[in-house]
């Protein structure tokens, strides 16, 4: 089996803003996608975040992705994911809306999930960062029984439901694939152990530390009991991709947008930590804190400095790809080689020109996925 390659996206809108430039956005992601599926991308994926002003401007997938079904004919769509904790969404809701996309867009869906990881977030909607990972737990399996079951009912500690008919029914059968999105590594193995497939969301991890969290997913799949009806066992990974004819033209056009990126993304992924209030504050014990559950994993973070993140600094950690479809071959070959089974590139980042973004998408299409097409079909030929 090939090496499948979908295109991630968080939508950004960097400041400063101008007028209609969240509409000029929606529409270069629209023709992205549209491209994409032309150029023979096999997904098209899109986070669910809220109050992330410039680094995600992308709070209701749910209304996108339609209209790209629409657009498009083969491209799969990835939910990257949708937000299962409740205020964000109730699982019935949840299961309803994924059933009638699956409907419209031919069962092209892949249904991740996620309980979210930024304080900004989680303290909106007033979510207890020490509850999520059960609402995650008893939603998935809400979702699951709305789509399988004619008749389905719950009695769990977050949701309980009498006895309904939950509709529609997705059009794949016995439903989507289920996928979760992981950044800490028990998630990574629990969500093997689930049954599901791996979103593993990482960052500032080096490919060698990869290795070892998707060694724990393999761990949990091979003693997996499954949420779903079926195990989902692809492993799938992300990182900010840009392919230009040269590789020195990639890496200038990217090098801003890359460490704008990791460094946004570094404060909010220690959010939670930094908000959750010290034990003693008043005692010189400032560092002992209030544990926050299946978040303490991100306390390690807080250690690192950003004044190290630069272009230079990514690249040579192998944390970023920036190059010519030559460079790019080589780099995404190294994550093929810890054991991902689909490539999850970032391109539409912050003051990235969409007409750059176009030429790297048709350009990583045309040039790096078939290097890795042709590679599994003499694999495939050689072993029959």
């Amino acid at each position: 089996m090939s090496l499948e390659f979908g295109l991630m996206n968080e939508i950004q809108v960097p400041r400063p803003w101008r007028e209609d430039q969240e509409y000029e956005t929606y529409k270069q992601i629209i023709a992205q996608a549209i491209l994409a599926d032309e150029v023979g991308w096999d997904s098209f994926w899109t986070v669910e975040h809220h109050f992330l002003a410039e680094f995600s401007h992308c709070s209701a997938p749910e209304s996108l992705y339609p209209y790209i079904a629409a657009k498009t004919d083969n491209i799969r769509i990835g939910h990257g994911v949708r937000l299962l904790p409740f205020p964000y969404n109730h699982p019935v809701r949840v299961a309803e809306a994924a059933a009638t996309l699956d409907l419209v867009c031919d069962g092209r869906l892949e249904f991740g999930t996620g309980r979210s990881v930024s304080w900004d977030e989680l303290a909106g909607f007033g979510i207890d960062p020490k509850e999520t990972r059960g609402m995650w737990e008893e939603a998935l399996e809400v979702v699951v029984g709305s789509w399988t079951e004619d008749v389905f009912s719950y009695d769990g500690k977050y949701f309980n439901l009498p006895p309904r008919h939950v509709i529609p029914k997705p059009r794949q059968k016995p439903h989507p694939p289920l996928w979760c999105a992981s950044t800490g590594p028990e998630a990574h193995e629990l969500a093997g152990r689930k049954g599901i497939g791996l979103l593993s969301l990482t960052l500032l991890v080096p490919l060698e530390e990869l290795k070892n969290r998707i060694d724990l997913y393999r761990g949990g799949i091979a003693a997996a009991t499954p949420v779903g009806k079926f195990i989902n066992d692809r492993a799938a990974t992300f990182t900010l991709v840009h392919c230009a004819e040269t590789t020195k033209e990639a890496q200038a056009t990217a090098a801003e947008a890359f460490v704008w990126y990791i460094k946004n993304a570094l404060t909010i992924l220690t959010s939670v930590a930094r908000q959750v209030p010290a034990v003693n504050p008043g005692n010189g014990a400032g560092s002992e804190r209030e544990e926050i559950g299946a978040y303490e994993y991100l306390r390690a973070f807080l250690d690192f400095d950003p004044d190290l993140i630069t272009m230079d600094y990514l690249a040579e950690n192998n944390l970023v790809i920036a190059g010519d479809p030559d460079y790019c071959i080589e780099r995404v070959r190294m994550y093929e080689e810890v054991g991902i089974d689909l490539f999850l590139p970032m391109m539409q980042l912050y003051d990235i020109p969409h007409d750059k973004v176009m030429r790297s998408i048709r350009l990583f299409g045309e040039h790096v996925m078939p290097a890795f097409k042709k590679e599994a079909s003499v694999r495939a030929s050689a072993s029959s």
